[in-house]
C-alpha cells in the first residue's frame, strides 16, 4: 500500500445552517471561499452566537487525509496551529481518525472557518486562518516527504505561490504522485497562470468541480476535463448529482452519483478525493479509484459537516476489498 501525505490549511470547522437572506446581510457569494481577518470573524461569531453550531477539526486537505485513514490507507498531514485548545483538539483529532500530524506551531491564533449552509445544501466559507497562514516556505523540510508516495494538496494553498512551490518541487524531486484540489472557483481565478505552470510541470491528478474547472479552462465539463488531462495525467471534473468525468491517456470515462438525500455539501470533494487516491493506494484503475470516491462524497452530503458514522466507513470499506479483490484476480 502506498502512503500519502497532505499539506494544507489546519482549520477547525463552524458548520451554521443559515438562510440565503443571512448571506446576502454578510455580503457573501453563495459557493464561494473568502479570507477574512480576526475582527470580522468575531464578529461573525457574535452575530450567529444564538444559532446552533457544530464544530469539527476540518481544512480540505486534511479532511481528505482523515478520510484516507479511515477507508485503512496510511497518511499524514501537514500544517500549521497555535498553542492553544483548538489547536490541540485538531491534533488529537487526527491522531484519533489514524492518520499522523505533522504539525507546526505558532503564536497565532488557531485558524477556523466558518461553514455558511443554506437550504439546498450549498456550502459558502468564511476562513480566518490566523495559524495556518503562518506556514512558511522555511517549515517545509524534505524528511516530511520522505517514505510518503503520494502527495496531495488542497488548492487554497496555491495564494502562498512561494510555499506552495517550494513543496511540490520537493515532493517531486522525491519522485511523488502529485495532486490537487482547485478548491473553489474564486481561488482559481485569481491564481489561474500560476495554477496553469503547477499543473502543467508538476501536477499528476487534477481534482476540480464545474465550477471551479470553468474558471480554470473556460470550457465545460466535458471539455474541461480533456483539456486538463493534456497538462497533466489523470483529471477528474466532478458534476455534482451528474456524477464526475474522469480522464488519463486519451480515454474519457463518466461515472454516475449515486442517490443522496442531500443536507449539507461540505467536504463532498473532499472526500471524493480521498477515495480515488485511497482508490490509487491500493494500484485499483481509475474507474474504481473513481467509484470508491463517488460513494464516499455521496455519503458525506447526507450528514452535517465531513464526519461519517463507523457504520458507514465500514459499508466503504467493504466495497473497496471487493474492488481489492476482483483486481488481484485479475492480475493472477
Amino acid at each position: 500500500m502506498k502512503k500519502i501525505l497532505g499539506l494544507g490549511n489546519a482549520l477547525t470547522d463552524i458548520l451554521l445552517q443559515v438562510s440565503d437572506d443571512d448571506l446576502r446581510e454578510l455580503q457573501l457569494p453563495k459557493g464561494s471561499m473568502n479570507l477574512i481577518d480576526l475582527e470580522t470573524a468575531r464578529s461573525i461569531q457574535s452575530r450567529f452566537a444564538h444559532i446552533r453550531k457544530t464544530m469539527v477539526a476540518g481544512g480540505s486537505a486534511a479532511n481528505t487525509i482523515n478520510a484516507i485513514a479511515a477507508l485503512g490507507g496510511k497518511s499524514a498531514f501537514i500544517g500549521k496551529i497555535g498553542l492553544d485548545e483548538i489547536g490541540e483538539f485538531y491534533r488529537e483529532d487526527l491522531i484519533k481518525n489514524g492518520a499522523y500530524p505533522m504539525l507546526l506551531q505558532s503564536n497565532m491564533m488557531s485558524g477556523c472557518c466558518t461553514v455558511f449552509i443554506t437550504p439546498d445544501g450549498e456550502r459558502t466559507f468564511a476562513t480566518y486562518l490566523g495559524a495556518a497562514a503562518d506556514l512558511k516556505p522555511e517549515d517545509i523540510q524534505r524528511d516530511a516527504f520522505r517514505g510518503y508516495d503520494i502527495f496531495h494538496i488542497e488548492g487554497y494553498m496555491v495564494q502562498n505561490h512561494e510555499l506552495i512551490k517550494k513543496a511540490i518541487e520537493m515532493a517531486y524531486e522525491e519522485n511523488m504522485t502529485i495532486s490537487i484540489d482547485l478548491a473553489s472557483y474564486n481561488v482559481v481565478n485569481d491564481n489561474r497562470e500560476f495554477l496553469s505552470s503547477l499543473i502543467e510541470k508538476y501536477v499528476d491528478i487534477v481534482f476540480a468541480n464545474e465550477d471551479e474547472s470553468y474558471a480554470y479552462t473556460h470550457l465545460s465539463a466535458e471539455e474541461s476535463v480533456e483539456k486538463i488531462s493534456r497538462q497533466s495525467q489523470i483529471a477528474v471534473v466532478k458534476v455534482g448529482k451528474k456524477g464526475s468525468y474522469i480522464m488519463s491517456n486519451d480515454v474519457r470515462e463518466h461515472i454516475g452519483a449515486i442517490t443522496s438525500a442531500c443536507l449539507d455539501s461540505t467536504g463532498a470533494g473532499d472526500l471524493y478525493a480521498a477515495g480515488f487516491l485511497y482508490g490509487m493506494s491500493e494500484g485499483l484503475d481509475i474507474r474504481r479509484c473513481a467509484e470508491i470516491g463517488t460513494l464516499a462524497a455521496g455519503r458525506v452530503v447526507e450528514v452535517v459537516g465531513t464526519k461519517l458514522t463507523e457504520e458507514t466507513w465500514e459499508e466503504i470499506r467493504r466495497l473497496c476489498a471487493l474492488y481489492r479483490g476482483f483486481h488481484r484476480m485479475m492480475e493472477l
